[in-house]
């Protein structure tokens, strides 16, 4: 089993409003990556894509079998690996995951990452609901498991997943091969490196009560809750941790029921008296994400992403698929082909240089905004005014004031990230 410890990094949170929670008539969705503070996280788009049959797909460790068709996806993900901590495809669906654990042992063979899984269903599912049958049966057939760390010392936790849709939001939570989920048709959602789901389980693998029962941990006639079942009795410090995040972003969410917009969910996200805007032991928020996806389907759904660490201090970008969607390469990490840490055994025996040039610009700035009173104010302003400018254009656009061509559209992302980068020249 691989070992944990107290310093060991496994924060992150999801959240998720579907009306009438949210204050306009969409699904509201959003994350923060809290990862290894170091490690650069890039934002990739991937085309739609045709695939011969019988061919095969390399993930961060093994190869899958590929499907025929795959959809277009926007990515933000650790750049060394090939899956993603959260992200969206072109049909509105939207993903995050957080590690784990639970009463069933997390080994250390390489199978799949639930980041893997992640991209996968993105991939492949053009609903949520799609895309939660896209992990449970690609879980089945090959697994979880390696190292979701890029250090020598394997790092292994089971994955629990917030998919949402225009419509709908899954919460789906894994231990091992097994697993149960959780629909929300209306309301707040939110998860936070823990087991969530109790008696409210909407659908879940065959096989999970009658091992539970087999291993003792449910005698069979108790109401059978899934949470307090497969959690492990004594939790690790961080896991005690992610409950009071947990109820902080509940209670978060709660207090705007009904309210809820992308600068609600983004305000959460700098939260930083809960945790929920990570920076401590090593490891802090390292990219974030907030997604509108209206009910209308002539509109348009629009996916913010920083590309940089600690929203609290980032802009959130607006990105719109459409005709001019393309990879930009100013958050995009440079590549080392096979000579690549991962990629050479043993794995991780040495480090590379994956921050990107938006992520080299955003550090400087935030040494600015720490060491140069003046200088950083007048950084921050400019974040503040370029997401303001972002958040404009969505809302004019989202209330059919603005209907710019869809080249214009594609481009959206691009334009802000050059803006961005200009600031910080």
């Amino acid at each position: 089993m691989a070992s944990w410890s107290p310093g060991t990094p496994c924060s992150c949170d999801c959240f998720v409003s579907v009306p009438p929670a949210s204050a306009i008539p969409a699904v509201i969705f959003a994350k923060n990556s809290d990862r290894p503070r170091d490690e650069v996280q890039e934002v990739l788009f991937v085309p739609a894509g045709t695939h011969a049959p019988g061919s095969w797909l390399q993930c961060t460790y093994i190869e899958v079998e590929q499907v025929s068709k795959t959809h277009a996806v926007i990515l933000s993900r650790p750049s060394w690996l090939w899956g993603a901590e959260m992200g969206a495809n072109e049909h509105g669906v939207c993903i995050g995951n957080e590690a784990v654990w639970t009463k069933e042992p997390v080994g250390e063979g390489e199978a799949l990452l639930g980041m893997d899984l992640l991209r996968l269903a993105l991939e492949r599912g053009s609903s949520a609901q799609e895309a939660l049958h896209v992990i449970t049966g690609l879980l089945e057939r090959y697994g979880q498991g390696g190292s979701c760390r890029e250090d020598p010392t394997p790092f292994c936790y089971h994955n629990t997943f917030l998919l949402a849709d225009r419509t709908e939001a899954w919460v789906l939570e894994t231990a091992g091969r097994l697993w149960a989920a959780q629909r929300i048709q209306e309301g707040a959602r939110n998860i936070s490196n823990q087991l969530s789901i109790g008696t409210d389980i909407s659908t879940e693998h065959p096989e999970l009560r009658p091992h539970a029962r087999a291993q003792g941990w449910w005698d069979g006639q108790d109401n059978f809750d899934f949470a307090r079942v497969f959690s492990l009795t004594q939790q690790p410090v961080r896991m005690e941790a992610a409950k009071a995040r947990f109820q902080a972003g509940w209670e978060l969410l709660q207090r705007q029921q009904g309210g809820i917009t992308a600068e609600v969910m983004m305000g959460v996200l700098r939260n930083k008296e809960s945790g929920i805007c990570m920076d401590s032991g090593g490891f802090r928020t390292t990219a974030s994400m907030v997604s509108i996806l209206p009910r209308d389907p002539t509109q348009p759904c629009v996916h913010f992403l920083t590309a940089t660490p600690d929203p609290s201090r980032s802009v959130f970008k607006p990105f719109i698929f459409g005709v001019g969607a393309a990879q930009v390469p100013q958050v995009m990490s440079p590549t080392f082909g096979a000579q690549d840490p991962v990629r050479t055994l043993p794995r991780f025996q040495t480090q590379v240089d994956r921050r990107h040039p938006l992520y080299r610009g955003h550090q400087v700035a935030l040494g600015l905004m720490e060491s140069e009173q003046d200088r950083g104010q007048q950084l921050r302003q400019k974040q503040r005014d370029l997401e303001q400018e972002g958040l404009e254009a969505v809302r004019g656009l989202l209330a059919g004031e603005r209907a710019p061509p869809h080249q214009e559209l594609g481009g959206l992302f691009r334009a802000f990230v050059e803006k961005e980068n200009q600031a910080y020249a």
